[in-house]
């Protein structure tokens, strides 16, 4: 897989946000991907060191349109962990 591919978005809650102060980031990942998929990708895309990748898989919430009722799609979330003195600059 593409580095591209592999992390859909930096996910900017005000959870991953307080982590950040642990070199912690939270990313919306590809489905398919694996740890060391995410671990390559981050390490090509942001220029840092990755020490950890924890994956969690949300599930997807219910939802109501008029009368009936859906379901959101599921979606696969990676939290990163740096090494001592590396750090993604957010804008």
């Amino acid at each position: 897989m593409i580095s591209y591919e592999v992390i859909k978005n930096l996910l900017r809650t005000e959870k991953g946000v307080s982590m950040e102060k642990a070199r912690k980031y939270a990313f919306r990942v590809a489905s398919a991907a694996t740890k060391p998929d995410i671990k390559k990708a981050v390490e090509e895309i942001y220029k840092v060191k990755v020490a950890s990748v924890n994956i969690v898989l949300v599930s997807g919430k219910r939802k109501r349109v008029r009368t009936q009722y859906g379901y959101t799609a599921d979606w696969k979330k990676a939290v990163v962990t740096l090494k001592e003195n590396n750090k993604i600059e957010v804008a």
